[in-house]
């Protein structure tokens, strides 16, 4: 998606897509929100880095899952698809691709992508996993 957003749009010139709803192609060196975009060149190999010992991490954590841990599974699966997705796009590109923008009247929401998407779905159903379902599963076995 990243890479057909680059062939078919042009540099931050928004496309209307449905009302508060964009295709806006930008360049994101930085992390989420861009925070700490203009900082010199070293953010791309520390994000780099960070993304790749936190995906390890995680495939560690879903090859030790159990076969009933399906939602954990799928909410760390979206997480780490997400990551490698933007992890691919910093290492050779020097920057993430995003071309989604939300905005209300004159808020905007920071330019975001699919994979940056895939992460946060991925966050939300952990965090619903682990207060609610969990707690479900683990009364059901007692």
């Amino acid at each position: 998606s990243k890479y057909t957003a680059e062939y078919l749009l042009h540099y931050q010139i928004p496309v209307p897509v449905l009302p508060s709803l964009n295709w806006f192609l930008s360049y994101n060196p930085g992390a989420a929100f861009s925070f700490l975009s203009d900082a010199g060149g070293w953010q791309r190999w520390f994000f780099t880095i960070m993304a790749l010992v936190v995906s390890t991490g995680i495939a560690i954590w879903l090859s030790r899952l159990s076969d009933n841990s399906r939602w954990e599974a799928l909410s760390l699966s979206l997480i780490l698809g997400g990551a490698m997705g933007n992890v691919i796009d910093r290492m050779v590109l020097g920057h993430v691709i995003d071309f989604i923008q939300v905005y209300y009247d004159r808020w905007y929401f920071p330019t975001f992508n699919l994979a940056d998407s895939a992460i946060s779905v991925g966050v939300a159903v952990l965090i619903i996993d682990s207060l609610f379902l969990q707690k479900n599963k683990d009364k059901a076995d007692d």
